[in-house]
């Protein structure tokens, strides 16, 4: 039983047993302990004409409702189910609803009712990546037909996680098709098995990518939280684009065994969600060692004594912020002098972040220098070592491991074969270049192995660890649009926080590919924390601190968004 639960009972036991006390008294201080038990900061609790909107509803929220009675795990599953479909011809972040879901969720509320309670997420829907393998009536597809209909032979980790802490695993979630690792003329957010993904905060946003639907889904309320995976900008630029909360953790943190591979030195399963401690419960919730996630910088590097993890939801502390040294970038916007035009309104912005450490008492290191980051983007190690993953990591760590493959495909060869076969998949207007440079590289293993250690020199001593040890930092403050690439091949954490929004004078741009819009009014962006590997918890007292004297999600607001609430289906079939 979990601390939270264990706490809630006992205080409840205590205030129960006052009999001299009304029964309305004790009604309220019940209701009182199980807001300390949960840390709810409420004006009051909550009841049947108070219910939280499901755009912001946090999790000690949902979970003082589904124990005091005023939903049911099938009201919301059910709700969420609805929310998703409101939303699914405008902006498609959800490929399969999992159709045991209300059943799963009635059998949670059976057990609430039993009180057995099997984990802190009971009865709590989830939305998952389309690349993480689950062993139910849903697809795993990566967002291609090649794995339309085969079956893995065990669960991702991660997903098995959730289920030990009583997630309902609600669905999948649409992505940049095989992690955006196919095509260079495609846009953000599209595969061939989802369609389009698109953001919510202005008609055809760019939802940016690769775990673009597990952003929209998060943003707009479409379940409590869902997973993303990274190898190189996929939860950050998300995150940036779409309002949310992102945690990349360090890479061996998360396992990523049965999650379909771009790297193994830089894939990382992370949680995305609408507040940074709703993120940190979902990261205490898929993190840990994993005995099967055997590919290089695994769980197996796992440095807690006992393999006990720090207690993440306890770093959100309000006064995070005091005392920690966050140092700032020289040329956090690029190097030339001045910022572009474009870049203004998150520079203005970003200078109020860095008033707003100072109020908080942390101390601002400025002019920080990460003399390897420029090495990295120009030089050849990066698409050497990136190439080499990318042709041996599919069939090694997914596809070999499947017991049942309709299309037969056990190799990078293989899925490349069938997508240029197959129409949907739309080759040749969708190329797959960056399989074909992978395909092409020869496996020098010497040259692979210079350039791994070229890229840890780089990203180590001359990136974020050697800024870090060098300015006896707590961590660096970047805006997230300007992520450096560092974090992702050295595989240490990050934390992106929304910051602010376009002005309403923005132009509208078109990406690269046409097809959806870069740039618009009211566009969201974010502020990223870079720390140490395995400095997950400082980071989350760092960002917890911020995000509350902010509050900045709160400003920006979707353009769309789904209507169906709580009050809509309870007691409802």
């Amino acid at each position: 039983m979990p601390a939270w639960r264990s706490k809630r009972i006992t205080d409840n036991y205590y205030c129960s047993s006052m009999m001299v006390i009304s029964t309305a008294l004790k009604f309220a201080l019940a209701v009182a302990c199980s807001l300390l038990a949960l840390g709810i900061e409420a004006a009051g609790p909550l009841n049947l004409n108070n219910l939280p909107s499901l755009l912001n509803a946090t999790l000690d929220e949902l979970r003082y409702g589904l124990d005091f009675g005023l939903f049911t795990s099938v009201d919301l599953t059910r709700v969420y189910i609805e929310r998703i479909k409101e939303v699914t011809n405008d902006l498609r972040p959800v490929t399969e609803i999992n159709p045991d879901a209300l059943s799963i969720a009635a059998k949670m509320d059976a057990e609430r009712e039993e009180k057995k309670i099997v984990g802190g997420l009971h009865g709590i829907p989830v939305l998952i990546e389309d690349n993480m393998a689950t062993l139910d009536k849903m697809n795993t597809t990566a967002g291609s037909y090649a794995l339309v209909g085969a079956v893995p032979k065990e669960e991702s980790t991660v997903v098995a996680k959730l289920r030990k802490a009583g997630a309902i695993i609600l669905g999948k979630t649409n992505m940049s098709e095989w992690a955006g690792m196919r095509s260079f003329n495609t846009s953000n957010g599209w595969s061939a098995y989802g369609g389009q993904t698109k953001g919510a905060y202005f008609p055809g946003q760019d939802p940016w990518g690769s775990s673009s639907g597990s952003a929209v889904a998060s943003s707009i309320g479409l379940a409590w939280a869902s997973l993303g995976t990274e190898t190189d900008g996929s939860l950050s630029s998300t995150a940036n684009a779409n309002n949310v909360v992102a945690i990349k953790p360090t890479v061996g943190l998360t396992s990523r065994y049965m999650v379909i591979p771009v790297s193994e030195r830089q894939d990382s399963v992370g949680p995305m969600a609408r507040t940074v401690k709703d993120a940190a419960y979902l990261l205490a919730a898929i993190a840990g060692r994993d005995a099967k996630d055997t590919r290089e910088r695994s769980t197996s590097d796992f440095p807690f004594e006992d393999s006990k993890l720090p207690d993440y939801v306890a770093a959100c502390k309000k006064d995070g912020l005091h005392g920690k040294r966050i140092g700032v970038l020289r040329h956090p916007f690029g190097t030339s002098a001045q910022s572009p035009a474009e870049n203004e309104p998150m520079y203005r912005e970003f200078l109020g972040a860095l008033e707003t450490f100072a109020s908080a008492g942390a101390v601002i290191v400025r002019d920080i220098d990460m003399p390897g980051e420029a090495l990295l983007n120009h030089g050849t190690a990066y698409p050497i070592s990136l190439n080499a993953d990318l042709r041996g990591n599919l069939g090694r760590y997914y596809l070999e491991l499947l017991q049942t493959n309709p299309a037969n495909v056990k190799s990078l060869e293989d899925v490349v074969r069938f997508t240029h076969s197959h129409p949907k998949e739309e080759y040749p207007t969708r190329d797959t270049r960056l399989w074909d440079d992978a395909l092409a590289f020869v496996d020098n293993s010497t040259e692979i192995l210079r350039s791994h250690l070229r890229l840890l020199y780089y990203g180590g001593h001359g990136g974020v660890i050697g800024a870090l040890h060098n300015f006896t930092l707590d961590a660096i403050a970047v805006p997230t649009a300007m992520m450096p690439r560092t974090p992702a091949v050295i595989g240490s954490p990050f934390i992106s926080v929304p910051l602010g929004k376009m002005p309403h004078d923005t132009p509208v741009k078109p990406d690269a590919s046409g097809v959806l819009n870069a740039t618009a009014p009211n566009a969201p962006f974010g502020l990223s924390f870079l720390g140490r590997v395995w400095g997950e918890e400082t980071l989350i007292e760092i960002a917890y601190a911020f995000e509350q004297r902010t509050m900045a999600r709160q400003e920006i607001h979707p353009y769309i968004e789904p209507r169906t609430e709580l009050r809509d289906v309870i007691g409802k079939a």
